[in-house]
């Protein structure tokens, strides 16, 4: 069965964006994000073995519209920044669109809220695997509000923190009011741009 893998970038004071209209970071929010870009050889072995694993990704509609809008993704700055991948994406959505702009990639929209999501990822993830004869993961990409939905719901056995050394000050915390949870380290990897790491959830 695939593993259920959050995986996002947060601050050194805990916050994965900051407030502003300029894209799903904030103003300011892209330096957590530096490492998806980095000439460093971890960084790119990290992001290269992470996309390469994705068999399925799940998404909010905020962070879709963003990644599907006019200034967002292409061939070159797709899923795994320059380690471009495309595995099948999962929007949890209120309403799907009535277009997508990027009609190349496999998307799935789905109103039923996260469980249903995460189903409907572990499905294509598990499909995807057997195809492929290997072991791929379903992957929470977020936003934050997303991710701490999954973990307060017990959904998420694996998570990985990229910790950017910098201080954001305000914005959107990960854990504010979550769920208690035990994790337990299972690696760190500590680059020239970032710390990556990574947990089992209890």
């Amino acid at each position: 069965m695939s593993r259920i893998i959050a995986d996002l970038s947060v601050s050194l004071d805990g916050f994965v964006t900051r407030p502003g209209p300029d894209n799903a970071l904030g103003t300011g929010g892209e330096a957590l994000h530096t490492r998806a870009f980095s000439d460093d050889p971890e960084d790119r072995q990290f992001l290269r073995e992470g996309s390469a694993r994705s068999g399925a990704v799940v998404l909010g509609r905020r962070l879709f519209d963003v990644v599907d809008g006019p200034n967002g993704r292409d061939d070159k700055t797709g899923y795994g920044a320059c380690e471009v991948g495309k595995p099948a994406l999962v929007v949890v959505t209120s309403s799907p669109p009535k277009s997508v702009r990027l009609s190349g990639l496999d998307w799935t929209f789905v109103t039923t809220g996260l469980p249903g999501a995460v189903a409907a990822a572990r499905e294509r993830a598990e499909a995807a695997s057997t195809s492929g004869g290997k072991d791929l993961d379903v992957v929470l990409m977020g936003g934050g509000a997303l991710i701490r939905s999954a973990l307060d719901a017990g959904v998420v056995g694996t998570l990985t923190l990229h910790v950017a050394p910098v201080v954001l000050g305000t914005g959107m915390p990960l854990f504010t009011g979550a769920v208690p949870r035990t994790l337990v380290q299972r690696s760190v990897i500590a680059t020239s741009t970032v710390t990556h790491v990574t947990y089992d959830v209890l």
